[in-house]
């Protein structure tokens, strides 16, 4: 009561930031008439003096009424639109890094512009993320005329996109792209050698559309570039045929979380069933260590059966399994389940099976986006999620007023007993408002019952259209023609479709069917017309009541209900909203309360009512709230997780760009060099034992093999005077002739490449099997909870291990490659030429040909493991990117043989004296056996 009674005197923190605004946008108006006045090079002009003023140390707080004012004439005087009061409020708290939640139809396409221009005025260049390749487009093409107008130039990042383009793209001051881009040209970057292929310049602003989709729908999947492993396209069937055999007591379904797992009678089934299959050996038990692969495999196919569903969580097309993502539902073409469970569905649906992938780099979203200096976002609907953006991202949300008040009404839940008294009831309902010319929206949560609702109407004579992953590529017109007259759509999911429902229908599109139809008429004739008879169209449908927005479930967010509700009502319109449920529901069955069902018979309602109450509202949002949290906490515990990965990506990928930059790299591996002695000192000659403990022909192997020279090493333990400091001098010196010596043969320009591509060489090929190493540590950890100890502490302590490893490792390694090259012939080098251009025609067809099933990656709904299955499909959109083990290095390669440990790991162990595997015609000890 008091809360109340303070908020009316006092408003809430939201109302006090919304008024703060005023000042400042009567500011800008206040310049309007002055920027009027100005012709279309005074505007650029101005874009000139702002640069100026900004370099000059003003801050961007100081100049932005005048570049908003600016910014809005451009945009009046390029699109023909003045921006609302709103609308400048919403890009004020975006440039202040805060989530401006604005209703659909507010245009927050254009309120992003605002920003953009003010921020892109450091020249360190602003991306606008999009949340999908469409509207990146669109948005970049429409308000790149607003950016032109003011002097700016704008790009857009799209998929397999040309790279010269991508790069201009990026260099341009406002970038489009989608998430999803963004995440993967960031793995890219970090896995090229040389400066100048790097496409991303900064990371200083990002405004992120749909921002609730994006940071948190997607936030547990990480971004993975990836390469194939090898195929286990047996298994998978083998494992899969044992499935259909288990029995509801083999197995225990928990829906809420998402999993399934094997009883003791279906291990005990599960083992028989395999060692008769043959796919267990007799003598092996399921809980032997050697059947960790067999039992991971088993599981995924357990959940491939019993929790993905076909036409709800995936489509088989044109025999490819093709998830669809559960919030937008859309088809995620390419996208890809890890850890085989994408296998798994594949021989489940008796499609090809693809081969599984090795990780070559990864990334969360959560984890790029807070690279980012200064973030924004937008959306219809965050509130729900404020809690979770101000904790992860540091993001306020401000709800920012709309431009006229909302007229919609939101009707109270209808709730039935069984799902066949809800959809004959929708029907009823839809035909109802068809028959008084109400345009419907009927939102339903997956493709097999869109498809079922579509066939009830079908048969009651409802012409309809709908809109699910099947169509999706007419979504752009479905959209557009929602509003209609008497229009009937049903949709999954109404997220993010970046196209606005207008009464009467969406004018634009019709211009230019009309323009299409008629190529004879002028166009300014047809648009006079066609807005004529918009007029009256929108008109009837306003008396109609404008459009309903029919929702035949709940989903677990309230998020995305708003989402949905929100497609009604937009600037005013009028509009109505129901939400129609039933006890056998999804979220109504899990989350709800058996008592219901009770209740509901107590209460004797007759079959086909239905209860209509508040209190039934508030339950269910009361239900929704808990599964929100409980996924907040399933995400935030993903993510303290992924931080442990996260510190030790901005350590390697810090460093690889420190090579980069770096000139002469010499000091570097001579430390790593002179580390690697003190390190074999250690070993072979302890400090604490005596010179005839020594291990000193252990001590010349070693310095054989890892540093590269032969000195009289096991005479040395018997010289007077010779402890571990002199043998480790010595070593040094012998170490540094060697080097000296190749830096001369080489030259040393090029000597300075060699260290430069083996050091990057080496930090990618360790860092892949890093990511390996914490893959399976990260399954596995989770079992020392039952030994009370914290999985997460457990993971920091090992993961930090392993870190640690990996760098004395490549300090070794790089010492020891450094060692074995040395210049090569003309002769050789045609030789490996000749080897390297068969190589790149075998590799260019395999990736020709494996292409159509191999693109970037793919969300889990526990694993949630997006990847672009194949490098060479990522090579094909980023030249310059990994092609599994050498990174950029075929161009170095005639310099340098024993540089490509990769080729040379298939030619076995040669002798000595037998013929070179590379191909050239000398022995092997004259060639890649050659020690210096």
């Amino acid at each position: 009561m008091l809360g109340k009674i303070a908020r009316k005197v006092f408003g809430t923190p939201n109302d006090r930031k919304v008024k703060a605004t005023r000042k400042t946008i009567e500011a800008i108006n206040a310049l309007e008439p002055e920027f009027e006045k100005l012709d279309d090079a005074g505007l650029i002009a101005k874009t000139e003096e702002f640069r100026k003023r900004v370099k000059d140390g003003e801050s961007l707080d100081a100049l932005l009424p005048e570049a908003f004012a600016n910014c809005r004439e451009a945009a009046r005087r390029a699109l023909g639109l003045r921006a609302f009061d709103v609308q400048l409020m919403g890009g004020i708290f975006l440039h202040q890094g805060n989530i401006s939640e604005m209703k659909t139809g507010e245009g927050k396409t254009l309120v992003a512009t605002f920003p953009a221009y003010l921020n892109a005025l450091t020249g360190r260049g602003v991306h606008i993320v999009t949340v999908n390749d469409y509207l990146a487009k669109r948005d970049s093409e429409w308000m790149g005329k607003v950016y032109n107008a003011l002097g700016m130039t704008c790009g857009v990042v799209y998929p397999r996109q040309p790279e010269d383009e991508k790069k201009a793209a990026y260099e341009g001051d406002i970038t489009y792209a989608t998430n999803n881009e963004l995440g993967f040209d960031y793995l890219r970057d970090n896995m090229k050698s040389d400066l100048s292929q790097i496409n991303q310049r900064d990371h200083y602003f990002a405004i992120v559309d749909e921002v609730d989709s994006i940071l948190v729908d997607e936030a547990r999947t990480p971004l993975i570039i990836s390469g194939p492993a090898q195929d286990r396209s047996e298994l998978y069937v083998g494992i899969d045929k044992v499935i259909p055999e288990l029995t509801e007591e083999h197995y225990s379904i928990d829906e809420k979380t998402r999993n399934v797992t094997f009883t003791d009678e279906g291990n005990e089934f599960l083992e028989e069933v395999l060692h008769k299959a043959g796919l267990l050996p007799e003598e092996q038990t399921l809980y032997d260590p050697e059947s960790t692969t067999v039992v991971h495999h088993v599981n995924q196919a357990l959940r491939a059966h019993k929790l993905f569903q076909k036409d709800k969580d995936y489509i088989v097309r044109d025999g490819e399994v093709v998830l669809i993502d559960e919030f937008t539902g859309r088809m995620m073409a390419g996208r890809r389940l890890s850890e085989g469970l994408h296998q798994a569905i594949e021989a489940k649906e008796g499609c090809k099976i693809q081969p599984e992938n090795v990780t070559l780099a990864s990334v969360t979203f959560q984890n790029y986006f807070r690279l980012y200096e200064k973030l924004g976002g937008m959306t219809g609907t965050a509130a729900t999620e404020a809690e979770e953006f101000a904790e992860i991202y540091g993001l306020g949300v401000v709800e920012v007023p709309t431009n006229r008040p909302i007229s919609r009404i939101d009707e109270d839940d209808r709730v039935y007993r069984t799902a066949k008294e809800k959809y004959e009831a929708i029907v009823a309902e839809i035909k109802e408002a068809h028959e008084k010319g109400q345009p419907v929206l009927v939102g339903t949560t997956s493709i097999e019952k869109s498809e079922m609702l579509s066939q009830m109407l079908t048969q009651a004579g409802l012409t309809h259209n709908v809109l699910n992953a099947r169509q999706h590529e007419q979504e752009a017109q479905i959209v557009a023609d929602a509003g209609k007259l008497g229009a009937i759509t049903i949709a999954t999911n109404m997220a993010g479709r970046g196209t606005d429902i207008k009464l009467g229908g969406n004018l634009e599109f019709q211009i230019m069917e009309a323009i299409a139809a008629d190529p004879e008429a002028h166009p300014d004739e047809i648009r006079a017309r066609m807005e004529k008879e918009h007029a009256a169209a929108e008109a009837k449908v306003k008396d109609a009541g404008g459009l309903f927005v029919l929702a035949t479930e709940r989903h677990e967010s309230r998020r995305i209900d708003n989402q949905l509700r929100g497609r009604s009502g937009r600037q005013g319109d009028p509009g109505r909203s129901s939400f129609f449920l039933s006890l056998d529901d999804d979220l109504m069955r899990i989350f709800g309360s058996e008592r219901l069902d009770n209740v509901l018979g107590k209460l004797g309602m007759k079959e086909g009512e239905a209860i209509v109450h508040p209190w039934v509202n508030k339950s269910l949002e009361r239900a929704q709230a808990k599964v929100e949290g409980r996924n907040f906490d399933i995400r935030k515990q993903l993510l303290k997780f992924d931080d442990v990965m996260n510190d030790q990506r901005k350590v390697i990928f810090a460093q690889r760009r420190e090579i980069m930059e770096a000139e002469d790299l010499s000091e570097i591996v001579q430390d790593m060099r002179y580390q690697v002695v003190e390190d074999l000192v250690d070993t072979y000659a302890p400090p604490k034992a005596y010179a005839e403990q020594w291990d000193m022909h252990g001590l010349y192997a070693a310095c054989l093999e890892k540093l590269g020279f032969d000195e009289p090493i096991i005479g040395w333990a018997d010289e007077d005077g010779v402890d571990q400091e002199v043998i480790r001098e010595r070593l040094e010196a012998a170490s540094d002739k060697l080097m000296a010596e190749k830096a001369e043969a080489f030259g040393p320009e090029t000597m300075r490449q060699v260290e430069k591509q083996i050091l990057l060489q080496t930090i990618d090929g360790k860092w892949r099997e890093h990511l390996l190493t914490l893959e399976h540590l990260r399954s596995v950890v989770g079992f020392r909870g039952y030994a009370q100890r914290d999985p997460l502490n457990e993971y920091k302590s090992e993961a930090f291990q392993l870190f640690e490893g990996l760098l004395d490792g490549l300090r070794e390694e790089v010492t020891q490659k450094l060692s074995q090259v040395r210049p090569i012939s003309e002769e050789e080098q045609r030789a490996m030429m000749q080897q390297m251009l068969a190589q790149q025609q075998a590799a260019a067809a395999a990736a020709g040909a494996a292409r159509p099933a191999q693109q970037p990656a793919a969300p889990a709904p526990q694993a949630q493991t997006p990847a672009p299955a194949s490098p060479q499909a990522d090579m094909a959109a980023a030249p310059g990117a990994s092609d599994g083990d050498v990174l950029e290095a075929e161009a170095f390669e005639p310099l340098v043989a024993g540089f490509d440990e990769t080729d040379q790991s298939t030619w076995g162990n040669p002798g000595r004296n037998d013929p070179c595997p590379c191909g050239s015609g000398k022995k092997f000890k004259h060639c890649h056996g050659r020690l210096s």
